[in-house]
């Protein structure tokens, strides 16, 4: 064969295996196109942009034939790098990560640092079952493990979760190992949890039960007889105005929970994932004092776990009577503002224990953004009413409806804002 004749035949192989991969991308891309209303995910190739279904990927990546070429590769995502692993034995595909930041958005915008995160997909047909898996790195250490089933469904992913009862302990070693606190707290009681998820934009549900949860060894009960930085104590009782207020606005089932309300978690849940950010608060008064003595500001899930750590003990530790005298006398009430007694001489010149209902409902109503709405009454002589009407609603401890009508009708006219 001549030169020439070897170079042509050469280079009409290589522009028929080019074709060849083209043609094949394109019916890969075709396959992988999604149909109107189904769940499509961002694909970038070189310069090429579009969408692929994700239910056909999830297909493609769980059939036996792709599966195995995924089997021993690595791919580098925005959670962490992600092994990819495929068993022929029993036709699943697993995925660890390692260390894996996992996004919580509802909880905070700082994602979740797991040392671990193992993923095992099992397919049959339109249906997905397997094992979420987070530990600590090491194999017979702590660990969560949950189990889930999918069904293909409208286009998405209808997902059931289930975690069985778990030691709390377990769970903070898992999730929050860096916190401080755990080198010397005693963590009792079990974690068990259900939840439901309509994949992509469906609302998730979660279903969390505890029993037994108790906290020992962080050294809360020093604060039975400690000083408030914010000024005068208040002295408040539990019947005054304000205490009646700030439990309607913050905390309406305070004497009720054990320093966590499950109830007001999946609402706070449920909207702050519907909303992708931190929307919804389901703190206690209990957690609201943790996080201003002890965890800090930070919108993290860690923080979170901090603060339910030292809330839960202090119920045990202090009792309501004490975390509710002390929130009142280290509540925030704008401007660097601080304390029940201090900020009812500031913005209305009288003690806490001599306002007006409405005024009470009024500081209460504060409580939600102390800051921005320290600066609306600065500058307008009002804060966000809706907010202090919403409160006045919520009253409880005998007031009256006609009680009630007063204090809306009262609101409007507070003012001149606070010199």
């Amino acid at each position: 064969m001549s030169p020439a004749r070897a170079l042509r035949l050469l280079l009409l192989t290589l522009a028929a295996l080019v074709l060849a991969a083209l043609l094949g991308a394109v019916v890969a891309l075709r396959l992988l196109a999604p149909q109107p209303g189904e769940w499509a995910a961002p694909l970038r190739i070189g310069p090429w942009r579009g969408a692929v279904s994700v239910p056909a990927v999830l297909r493609l990546a769980t059939a036996a034939p792709f599966a195995r070429w995924l089997d021993g590769r690595r791919l580098h995502t925005r959670w962490g790098p992600v092994q990819l692993r495929w068993q022929a034995a029993d036709r699943s595909l697993h995925l660890q990560c390692a260390p894996c930041r996992l996004p919580a958005a509802a909880l905070g915008s700082t994602p979740l640092q797991l040392q671990r995160l193992q993923i095992a997909v099992f397919r049959d047909f339109e249906a997905v079952q397997g094992l979420v898996r987070a530990d600590t790195g090491v194999d017979d250490g702590p660990a969560l493990q949950a189990w889930f089933t999918g069904r293909l469904q409208d286009g998405g992913l209808a997902l059931q979760l289930r975690l069985p009862a778990t030691p709390i302990a377990d769970a903070y070693a898992v999730l929050a190992p860096q916190l401080p606190e755990l080198q010397q707290a005693r963590i009792g009681g079990q974690l068990a949890l259900q939840a439901s998820w309509q994949l992509p934009a469906g609302a998730l549900r979660v279903q969390p039960q505890v029993e037994g949860f108790t906290v020992q060894g962080l050294g809360t009960e020093a604060l039975a007889h400690a000083a408030s930085s914010c000024g005068t104590p208040s002295r408040l009782q539990p019947n005054d105005w304000l205490v009646r207020a700030v439990l309607a606005a913050e905390d309406q089932r305070f004497f009720e929970h054990p320093g966590y309300d499950l109830h007001e978690l999946q609402a706070a849940l449920r909207a702050n994932w519907t909303e992708g950010g931190v929307r919804r608060g389901g703190s206690t008064l209990s957690q609201q004092l943790a996080k201003r003595l002890v965890a800090g500001d930070e919108r993290s899930a860690t923080r979170k776990l901090r603060e339910l750590l030292v809330a839960v003990e202090m119920e045990q530790t202090l009792g309501k009577a004490r975390i509710l005298q002390l929130y009142l006398d280290n509540a925030p009430w704008g401007g660097g503002l601080c304390g029940a007694e201090a900020a009812a001489r500031s913005y209305f010149g009288r003690s806490a224990r001599q306002l007006e209902p409405a005024q009470a409902v009024w500081l209460a109503a504060m409580l939600h953004q102390p800051d921005a709405q320290a600066r609306a009454w600065q500058n307008s002589g009002h804060i966000a009413l809706a907010r202090a009407e919403w409160v006045t609603d919520q009253l409880r401890g005998g007031t009256r409806t006609r009680e009630r009508r007063a204090i809306r009708q009262a609101l409007p006219a507070l003012g001149p804002p606070a010199p």
